[in-house]
């Protein structure tokens, strides 16, 4: 049975816990390629700098790109009500929750397709 984490750290921790950390990165950078947004992170990131990077990615998006931000949530399938429900008005902190509902449902992707 699935059960979403609860946060990145647990989220990245099961990850390498059920050794589908590399299936993650890979995940994210395909549907960063797909949303014409590639990252390009190597399968060895740690999970530390993989967090860091992507939250600032997301950032940028949000600031600088926020159409290219709103396509990348619809390529990754972030449920738009989670998206509705969070603050707008720290961006930093904005940036940082949006990483996590990609994260997610990134994980959701890899592990169903693993698991099923």
């Amino acid at each position: 049975m699935y059960i979403a984490p609860q946060n990145t750290d647990i989220l990245l921790s099961e990850a390498q816990k059920e050794a589908l950390y590399i299936k993650l990165v890979e995940q994210l950078n395909k549907d960063f390629t797909l949303a014409n947004e590639s990252l390009d992170f190597e399968t060895s990131i740690s999970p530390i700098d993989l967090k860091v990077r992507l939250h600032e990615k997301i950032y940028r998006l949000i600031q600088y790109k926020f159409a290219e931000y709103l396509n990348l949530l619809y390529i990754i399938d972030v449920p738009e009500e989670q998206i509705k429900k969070l603050d707008g008005s720290d961006l930093v902190e904005l940036a940082e929750e949006v990483t996590f509902l990609v994260l997610k449902r990134e994980w959701q992707k890899v592990w169903f397709r693993t698991k099923l």
